[in-house]
């Protein structure tokens, strides 16, 4: 792709968030996520290739009818109440009805079924993007009118995300699909605590954020799409392919890594709110996902790969020099654990 288009198209997905971010207007944030959306599509069929272009249009069609959806709620609420105002959702309908729209465009559960099929078609950069930045604006459309929204909704989204999230990584064999079930059970941590803890799902997130982007770019690096190639991640780079593992299980949730942060304190306010069930649910979802990440990290760190094999040796071309982006978001993902207190502190 031409830099120059590059550059435009990645300054659009800026400011189509930063006008999200910075708007207290139904409209003016709907403008904030179609741009974004019409920036990411060239970068998506960048590779017009027949399976890219499917999801391209997939992705097309689920967003618009996300962004009609919360024009319409937007313009339901401003015909009851007078006002496009964010912040003054009080019309029941029109709440129900924008929370199911960022729903979609985030990929909860039970809106969650575009998620996989998209990422499968595209490579692993641009999924980067639909996984991390694609994410934001939604979320934060979501903190501005959660405040109306019925609690039950929220709940029932996010462990309906957390559980289909964890049962649907479980018999993949595509990482870019196990990512996106990764993805889905992520958001679902993120909406329970939003009612309780915004802070929390701001951690939660910026967590979230730093593990995806070092599984995406170490899963690059390696040139792997499916489990089973990454046998020959140990060939190629033996540091990284341990970091890779311990960052998996850090997304999994696993005490002493980062990701064990944000689910520990989310079940421990699940708890003070007097949820116990919710939690414990919350919990052994965790585990579904647990076992998913084991299996990658079995496939990449405790399996050889056979010596006679019909494909090219891709570590003999390929360069294994890991860049300082990966290097630092690896520390991230691994290593602010002992951070917390002073994480919580700037949080809240």
């Amino acid at each position: 792709m031409n830099p120059y288009v590059l550059l435009i198209l990645l300054s659009s997905l800026g400011l189509g968030t930063t006008l999200t971010f910075a708007s207290s207007h139904w409209l003016l944030a709907w403008m904030g996520l179609e741009i974004n959306t019409l920036a990411i599509i060239p970068l998506m069929a960048q590779h017009h290739h027949p399976r890219a272009v499917e999801a391209t249009t997939k992705y097309f069609l689920t967003q618009a009818t996300a962004a009609a959806m919360i024009l319409f709620a937007g313009t339901t609420n401003a015909w009851i109440t007078g006002t496009w105002d964010m912040t003054n959702m009080l019309n029941p309908l029109a709440n129900a009805l924008v929370i199911t729209a960022l729903a979609l465009k985030i990929g909860l559960a039970p809106m969650h079924l575009w998620m996989p099929e998209v990422l499968q078609g595209l490579d692993l950069t641009t999924g980067l993007i639909l996984s991390t930045w694609q994410k934001l604006a939604p979320l934060a459309l979501i903190v501005q009118t959660t405040q109306n929204v019925s609690p039950t909704l929220l709940t029932m989204l996010g462990l309906s995300s957390a559980l289909v999230g964890g049962w649907g990584g479980l018999n993949q064999t595509q990482l870019r699909k196990v990512l996106a079930y990764s993805s889905i059970a992520h958001m679902g941590w993120m909406i329970i605590i939003l009612q309780y803890a915004p802070q929390l799902t701001l951690l939660a997130l910026l967590t979230y954020i730093f593990m995806t982007s070092t599984a995406f770019l170490s899963l690059k690096s390696f040139s792997s799409k499916k489990i089973n190639t990454l046998a020959t991640a140990w060939s190629k780079n033996p540091v990284l392919s341990v970091t890779t593992a311990l960052v998996l299980l850090s997304l999994a949730g696993l005490p002493p890594l980062t990701g064990f942060m944000p689910k520990w304190l989310i079940l421990q306010e699940l708890t003070k709110q007097g949820l116990p069930i919710t939690a414990t649910i919350m919990a052994l979802a965790a585990l579904l996902g647990l076992y998913f990440y084991l299996r990658l990290c079995y496939a990449m760190t405790l399996t050889i790969s056979p010596n006679m094999i019909n494909s090219a040796a891709p570590w003999r071309i390929n360069t294994t020099q890991t860049s300082l982006l990966l290097a630092l978001l690896t520390m991230a993902a691994l290593g602010l654990l002992p951070l917390t207190p002073a994480i919580l502190m700037l949080t809240t």
